[in-house]
């Protein structure tokens, strides 16, 4: 029997044997707990009693006002860390691909916020930025502000967000280098002896040639603002104050932890991935038209 150069196995269930360990724990732990957070949707569940209810947990949701404003909030959440993270990161990338020497330093820099947990992410900034003892907090006064974000929805808002920012920069600048390091050399020359400028250049020339890996970040990013940021959340405002920073997959835990609503809270998990899944397909159409994949 002759193989063709592009076959790896003698026969199928090799290939299949290899594939059972990854389904069995997609299964376990992806789609049977999926199936099951939908099937409870429909039932009115606590410990140890459930019934069913058919959508009356929807209705709830549709006619919370609660619940629709952490609509709002999630998706406003979301969009600022998408955008502020790609543009920081970008910025950064751009300022560390132009140096000469010392690299290495500013890549380590830049990227090491990423490598703490989130919530560990959260317990930092929340000291940097503390109302009374904040390091960061004098200096902010100093210029006219006066920083009470744990009772002024809008500060908790926006300290969050730049937290959020902050931990998610590290990732996406490690996929930017690797990026802005693959765009020819030739290029950049060519750019400088036409007198193009850096933010010309950065935004002409270098953008058009990372939009794959820009695609790929704006997705991520996308997940990361509405899951990710979970622990963020809960270390620095625990959704407060008011709900100012209650998002969707916050007010999910508190639904089912807190209030031990079980069924409420797998029908806020469904519209939750309705809700990120409708962006995911809006994004990969509007990218179709923008993305450069050479030719």
């Amino acid at each position: 029997m002759i193989m063709s150069s592009r076959e790896i196995f003698t026969d199928r269930m090799q290939g299949l044997g290899l594939l059972v360990p990854t389904l069995i724990i997609s299964i376990v732990f992806l789609y049977y707990p999926a199936t099951r957070a939908v099937s409870l949707s429909f039932y009115q569940a606590t410990f140890g009693r459930s019934s069913f209810t058919g959508v009356n947990n929807y209705i709830r949701i549709v006619t919370s006002s609660d619940y629709l404003g952490s609509i709002v909030i999630s998706v406003g959440f979301a969009v600022c860390i998408v955008f502020g993270v790609l543009v920081v990161a970008l910025y950064f990338t751009f300022l560390i691909h132009e140096v000469d020497y010392g690299k290495s330093v500013y890549l380590i820099a830049s990227i090491w916020p990423y490598a703490l947990p989130p919530a560990v992410a959260g317990l930092v900034f929340l000291f940097l930025s503390h109302p009374t003892i904040g390091i960061l907090t004098s200096y902010i006064e100093s210029i006219g502000v006066q920083v009470d974000w744990f009772s002024d929805g809008g500060q908790a808002f926006t300290v969050v967000v730049i937290a959020a920012i902050w931990k998610q920069i590290g990732y996406n600048i490690i996929f930017m280098t690797a990026a802005m390091s693959n765009i020819p050399d030739s290029l950049t020359e060519t750019a400088r002896i036409d007198g193009v400028g850096r933010i010309n250049r950065l935004f002409r020339v270098y953008v058009p040639m990372m939009s794959p890996t820009l695609m790929f970040l704006l997705v991520i990013n996308t997940i990361y603002g509405f899951f990710g940021t979970f622990a963020i959340i809960d270390t620095m405002t625990m959704g407060g104050p008011a709900g100012a920073t209650n998002i969707l997959i916050y007010d999910l835990y508190q639904t089912a932890f807190q209030s031990y609503d079980f069924g409420f809270a797998s029908a806020k998990s469904v519209i939750l991935f309705i809700v990120v899944g409708i962006l995911m397909i809006v994004q990969f159409k509007i990218s179709d038209r923008y993305t450069f994949y050479g030719t």
